[in-house]
């Protein structure tokens, strides 16, 4: 079963060398991987990928520059495999990622998507637990199983406790639903409560196998700070709430209105822009 892992760029050159690395040094070495260059002024990255001399590796460059949403459309466009990974070209697979995903998908091949183990690293690669990551972990399933239906859509309208980069995508399904036009910050969540909707389910494994970075400079970091996060996730609830509603979901619904971390963490960053 072949896996395609998609890199979106456009960002910091070294960080990015780091992230193929660790794709191609996977233990399970049947992949693809295509970075698809949001038009990032510097050629380096480009060059240093022919250099590479892997065959698994393909470059494609956008000719203009569309975006975040954009280029994750444009990702799954490019997809040929039956799974796929759109992977932040600052994030690190742990060596038993590839196959550890891989298993998950062979024995549930219905499933949706796949959802591993993750950690947080800084931009120095040390390995944080801030407040919010800390608030995933105590939402995240204990256990490893299946996930579906309103149990599924109310756990994540309570809190996305999933990392979109780690995860495994079932690629007929995401085509089938595909991202939501105009979101940046929950297009990932708005993805799975989709699949979700549209009867798929969920695949979870605690098993830490891959590296996620946080970091101040992040789409969803610089958004939090000046508000645009917390008017794109409070148009989105207050739509999953009418939509739950009227599929009969009531948890999921109330969960949706109430969207209880959204507003924590909304709460935390006005505070934070008071202070000195």
């Amino acid at each position: 079963m072949p896996i395609d892992v998609m890199m979106p760029y456009y960002g910091d050159p070294g960080q990015f060398r780091q992230s193929v690395r660790s794709v191609l040094a996977q233990s399970d070495p049947d992949l693809r991987l295509v970075v698809v260059d949001d038009c990032y002024p510097d050629p380096q990255p480009r060059e240093w990928l022919s250099g590479l001399g892997d065959g698994r590796v393909e470059y494609v460059r956008n000719e203009t520059n569309l975006g975040v949403n954009g280029n994750f459309r444009r990702c799954v466009e490019l997809v040929t495999a039956g799974w796929f990974v759109v992977m932040g070209c600052d994030d690190v697979m742990l060596p038993d990622y590839l196959a550890t995903v891989r298993r998950h998908a062979e024995q549930n091949p219905d499933a949706a998507v796949i959802a591993p183990g993750v950690e947080v690293i800084d931009a120095d690669d040390a390995v944080v637990r801030p407040l919010g990551d800390r608030i995933k972990s105590v939402l995240a399933p204990r256990r490893a199983g299946v996930l579906s239906g309103e149990r599924l859509a109310a756990g994540l309208y309570h809190g996305n406790w999933t990392y979109f980069p780690s995860l495994l995508w079932n690629t007929d399904a995401v085509r089938q639903v595909g991202f939501r036009p105009g979101l940046e910050i929950v297009l990932d969540l708005a993805l799975l409560v989709d699949l979700t909707a549209a009867g798929g389910s969920l695949v979870h494994d605690p098993t830490v196998v891959f590296r996620y970075r946080r970091h101040v400079e992040s789409v969803s970091s610089v958004q939090a700070v000046d508000g645009r996060r917390f008017a794109e996730e409070n148009a989105f609830f207050d739509g999953e709430a009418a939509r739950c509603a009227a599929l009969g979901w009531d948890r999921a619904a109330r969960a949706a209105r109430w969207h209880a971390t959204s507003r924590l963490h909304h709460g935390i960053a006005r505070i934070a822009r008071l202070l000195p």
